[in-house]
């Protein structure tokens, strides 16, 4: 599962020419699932976005959360996350999971946030939507579930091995 985090002002989803989600401070996420993503995967990233510290406090560093500020999040499912370029000049997305799939990892991201108390509001799925935002910083996160989990595992094996060292 791939997030582009982005903090914004203020963001807006507009389809068919009408305004359907419309946040203030917080977060835009693009969220692609990729095949054999899994609960697991959404619970990481969710927690990973909730707990994020990305927000200046009063002397501008960056030591608040979503949560913290009380927030607003904005989630946007976009396959294209998992585009792979590496032939030709056609992206393939053979990467992506199948829409059916990707629907009920989506649902369960808009569900786990909202569980934390979130105020959400969300894109249509597979529906060609119109995003504006009004980027704050610019402040631009990408992840990845499986790379930083990834990551994770390796840091804990490296720990491991210092103690029997």
């Amino acid at each position: 599962m791939i997030a582009v985090i982005q903090r914004v002002r203020q963001a807006s989803v507009t389809v068919e020419n009408q305004v359907i989600a419309h946040i203030n401070r917080g977060l835009v996420i693009l969220l692609g699932v990729a095949q054999g993503d899994t609960g697991q995967d959404v619970s990481f990233m969710v927690e990973k976005i909730a707990r994020l510290r990305i927000f200046p406090d009063t002397q501008g560093k960056m030591t608040d959360s979503i949560q913290d500020i009380n927030g607003e999040l904005l989630l946007i499912s976009q396959f294209t996350l998992l585009a792979n370029t590496e032939k030709g000049r056609r992206p393939s997305f053979e990467l992506a999971a199948p829409p059916e799939e990707a629907r009920v990892r989506y649902q369960e991201t808009l569900e786990q946030f909202r569980a934390l108390g979130l105020s959400v509001q969300a894109g249509i799925f597979g529906a060609t939507m119109d995003v504006a935002l009004d980027n704050d910083g610019p402040m631009t996160l990408i992840l990845d579930s499986r790379a930083d989990k990834g990551v994770k595992k390796v840091k804990n094996l490296l720990h491991q091995a210092d103690r029997h060292t």
